[in-house]
C-alpha cells in the first residue's frame, strides 16, 4: 500500500514558494492608492534593482513574463524596423512570434536545440545584415537547459549606438551571474514564478538609458505595457493601473529574504543543484541534453534509449507526487527537465534523485540504487568545500 504522498514541484515555473512571504501576502490588506502601498512599491522597486544587479530603472507589471517580453517589442520598435533574434529553443522562438505579431522583420541566428548560440555567427550577422534596431535573446533557454553568452553579446551590441540588447532572463535572474550595467544589457526581463519563489502574476523589466532613448523614438502602439508611463508612475510609488497588491506584498517579502540571504548565495545554490543533477544523471547512465554551456536554472536530461520521457515523469508523479517537466515541441518524450530555481535545497536534490532511481527501476531499467544519490552527495560536498575555502580567503 502506498503511504502518504506530498506533491512537490521540480518544474521551471511555477516553483516552490517561500512560505514566510506567502503569509505576509495573505495577511496584509492594502489599497493601492494609499501612502502605505506607495511606500511598499518604492521599497520593492529598490529591492528589484538589487535583484537585477542594476542601477537602471526597473518596471513592474501584473502579467506573466511574456507580457514584459511583448512590452519590450512594442516600446522599442517602430514599423519598418528590423531586429536580430538569437534562438535555440521554444522561448527564443517566442521572440520571433512576437515580432510577427507586430509586423516586425526578424532576422534569426539559430543554434540546434541543446546548443548555445554561436557569438561569432551573431557578430557576422550584425556586421553583414544590419543595421538592426534591437537584438533579442535568452540568458537561459528554459526549454533545453542551455545558457547563452550574453556578456559577449553585450560587448558586440555596445559597439552599435542605435541597437539595443534585450535579454529574457526570466529563468536567468537568481540563477546566473548577470551584470546588466557593465555588460550592456539594455532591457532585462524577469518573472515572479521563477527564482523569486512566489506565484505567477508579475513581470519585471530593467531599462537602460540607451533603451529609454529608443523608447522615445519608437512608434509601435502600446497601452497597458507602456514603459514610459509606468516609469513615471513608479517614481511616485504608484502603478498605472490596479496592481496585483497581494503579489507585490509577496514580492517585497521574497526580495527582502534574498537581500538578507545574499544574491550570490542564491546563484551558488542553483549552480550546486544543477551540477549535482548532471552528475547524478551521468552516474545513472543518462546524459544531460545541454552538454555545452549548461544552465543553472534547469537541467534537461535525455531519457534512456527506447524510453519515453513521459513515462518517467508519470512514474515519478504517480508514485511520489514529484512533478518534473517534459520536453517541449520536438523534444517532448525525449527529455525531461528538472528545475533548480525557486525554494530548492540539497535535500530536495537528494530526494529527487532517489525517486528517479526507483522510477527507472520500476520502468525496467537496470539501476545501481544509490549511485545517482552518491554522485549528487559528492557534488554537494565539493561545492560546500569550495564555498568554505572562498569564505576563508575573503
Amino acid at each position: 500500500m502506498r503511504g502518504i504522498v506530498k506533491e512537490r514541484l521540480f518544474t521551471p515555473g511555477p516553483t516552490p514558494l517561500l512560505f514566510e512571504a506567502q503569509v505576509k501576502a495573505v495577511t496584509r490588506d492594502l489599497h493601492h492608492r494609499t501612502e502605505d502601498f506607495r511606500k511598499l512599491v518604492r521599497e520593492t522597486v529598490e529591492l528589484l534593482r538589487g535583484y537585477f544587479n542594476t542601477k537602471n530603472d526597473v518596471l513592474l507589471f501584473a502579467s506573466s513574463g511574456t507580457g514584459a517580453m511583448e512590452g519590450a517589442v512594442s516600446n522599442l520598435l517602430s514599423p519598418g524596423d528590423r531586429i536580430l533574434v538569437g534562438t535555440a529553443g521554444k522561448f527564443g522562438e517566442r521572440w520571433l512570434g512576437l515580432a510577427q505579431a507586430y509586423g516586425i522583420e526578424a532576422v534569426k541566428v539559430e543554434s540546434p536545440y541543446g546548443k548555445p548560440l554561436d557569438m561569432d555567427e551573431i557578430k557576422k550577422c550584425l556586421d553583414r545584415s544590419g543595421p538592426f534596431r534591437a537584438v533579442f535573446v535568452q540568458a537561459t533557454e528554459t526549454s533545453t537547459g542551455v545558457s547563452h553568452d550574453v556578456k559577449t553579446l553585450g560587448a558586440l551590441v555596445k559597439e552599435r549606438p542605435e541597437t539595443v540588447l534585450v535579454v529574457d532572463a526570466i529563468t536567468g535572474l537568481g540563477t546566473t551571474v548577470l551584470r546588466p550595467d557593465e555588460w550592456g544589457l539594455d532591457v532585462v526581463i524577469g518573472g515572479s514564478q521563477k527564482a523569486t519563489m512566489m506565484p505567477p502574476g508579475l513581470s519585471f523589466a530593467s531599462v537602460s538609458e540607451k533603451a529609454w532613448k529608443a523608447v522615445e523614438k519608437a512608434k509601435l502602439p502600446r497601452y497597458y505595457f507602456d514603459f514610459a508611463k509606468e516609469r513615471k508612475n513608479l517614481a511616485k510609488g504608484e502603478t498605472s493601473y490596479t496592481p496585483a497588491t497581494s503579489l507585490v506584498v509577496n514580492l517585497h517579502g521574497v526580495l527582502t529574504y534574498i537581500r538578507e540571504t545574499g544574491l550570490e548565495r542564491l546563484i551558488a545554490n542553483a549552480a550546486m543543484l544543477a551540477d549535482g543533477t548532471r552528475q547524478a544523471a551521468r552516474a545513472l547512465g543518462m546524459k544531460p541534453f545541454a552538454e555545452s554551456s549548461p544552465a543553472n536554472a534547469v537541467t534537461a536530461i535525455c531519457a534512456p534509449e527506447g524510453m519515453d520521457s513521459g513515462a518517467i515523469i508519470k512514474e515519478i508523479r504517480s508514485q511520489f507526487g514529484a512533478i518534473v517537466a517534459n520536453g517541449q515541441g520536438t523534444m517532448k518524450g525525449k527529455i525531461f527537465r528538472v528545475a533548480h530555481l525557486g525554494y530548492f535545497d540539497a535535500v530536495d536534490l537528494f530526494a529527487l534523485i532517489a525517486v528517479l532511481e526507483i522510477a527507472l527501476t520500476k520502468l525496467g531499467r537496470k539501476v545501481d540504487l544509490g549511485s545517482g544519490v552518491r554522485a549528487a552527495q559528492e557534488t554537494y560536498l565539493k561545492h560546500s568545500d569550495e564555498a568554505q575555502r572562498a569564505g576563508e580567503a575573503a
